[in-house]
């Protein structure tokens, strides 16, 4: 394979958004460190919580570190659909950093996802890429890991109300979930031409600009889904079912009955909506939706604190312990002339040994 080196032209001094500055980003990794200490001492030594002590005491370290390899799996997994969506010519070194970047960043500021998301934007646009392709992709991806979700969300719904999957007594449970899933996929479709007839008819251009990238998202997004890529389809449940893996093994490590799997799905994507909450980490909106949501499908009060107390601590710290440093590297090489992402960039300039400088755009024809 001919050997190909990147050199981006440079873009001028375009600053970090200041939410997601690294001084900013340092403060919130030491207030998460903060709130887990004083979790843990609270779990210590606050009373009436003797049961709870008793399950951590009891905890199984291969159990736990087989949780821990499952998250890696799931982290890796997302930087894969990432690279598939946004850009296959990336190296995987740059498709590793920004994507652990973005987890780090999830782990830091909970916003549903967005702030690994726009972190994830100001890097492709720093290194060359236009800011429309990131736009339409950007919406693509959240399309799809969501798309992820809500199938989860309706496969399992559907089995329990049918008896293929067993474990919830009322079927209202199962249905609902599953109904909600649908229609989620129903408004996702109808945005394409909603949104495309108010960008007609607004007379802002900044918004219809706005709604016209996100129509393009959507649009993408069917267009990656048909053709049927492997490597995204693997990425983007992986990074959803590893998640749901570390839960199970979190339950299995104090020596608790593992949900049964459309349970653990249901409960687990019903939980995850406490992540919405602008909290770092989701500490304490995520925590208490997983637990409600456990205990409405029937899991035992105590196992099911256990088993989320302990499966947070495996998502927050593995994605900040592997994503920080993959960040700080980053923004060094983004400091340099010479990286990758202008490949992705058309118009931009590539050298090639043996053919000279050769514009991104004709190395995307070949």
């Amino acid at each position: 394979m001919t050997p190909l080196t990147i050199r981006a032209e440079p873009l001028g001094p375009e600053p970090m958004p200041g939410e997601l500055s690294w001084p900013r980003l340092r403060r919130r990794l030491l207030i998460l460190g903060i709130v887990l200490v004083a979790v843990a001492a609270a779990v210590l030594l606050l009373p009436g919580l003797g049961s709870l002590r008793r399950r951590f005491s009891e905890a199984s370290p291969t159990w736990l570190f087989a949780a821990v390899v499952l998250e890696v799996l799931s982290c890796l997994s997302y930087v894969v659909a990432f690279r598939s969506v946004f850009c296959r010519r990336l190296s995987w070194r740059t498709s590793y950093e920004i994507g652990m970047a973005e987890l780090a960043t999830n782990s830091l500021i909970s916003v549903g996802g967005a702030g690994g998301l726009a972190l994830g934007a100001w890097i492709l646009r720093r290194g060359g890429m236009s800011t429309g392709h990131i736009a339409r992709r950007t919406v693509s991806f959240f399309l799809l890991t969501s798309l992820a979700n809500v199938t989860a969300l309706i496969v399992a719904g559907i089995g329990l109300a049918t008896g293929v999957l067993h474990g919830s007594a009322s079927p209202w449970l199962s249905i609902a979930p599953a109904a909600l899933g649908v229609l989620a996929i129903g408004f996702v479709l109808l945005l394409r031409p909603l949104a495309r007839l108010l960008a007609a008819r607004t007379g802002r251009a900044r918004l219809a600009a706005a709604l016209e990238s996100l129509a393009a998202g959507v649009d993408e997004a069917l267009v990656l889904l048909r053709t049927g890529e492997p490597l995204l389809i693997l990425g983007l449940f992986g990074y959803m079912l590893f998640d749901v893996a570390v839960l199970g093994v979190c339950f299995a490590a104090f020596g608790n009955d593992v949900p049964p799997a459309g349970v653990l799905l249901l409960a687990y994507l019903i939980g995850q909506l406490g992540g919405l909450l602008p909290i770092p980490g989701g500490i304490g909106g995520v925590d208490g939706g997983l637990i409600g949501a456990l205990i409405l499908y029937g899991a035992n009060t105590v196992a099911a604190a256990t088993a989320v107390l302990a499966y947070r601590g495996v998502v927050l710290l593995v994605p900040a312990v592997l994503g920080v440093p993959a960040m700080l590297v980053l923004q060094r090489r983004l400091r340099q002339e010479t990286h990758d992402i202008m490949a992705c960039a058309p118009g931009g300039e590539v050298e090639i040994l043996g053919r000279g400088r050769v514009k991104a755009a004709e190395l995307l024809r070949t």
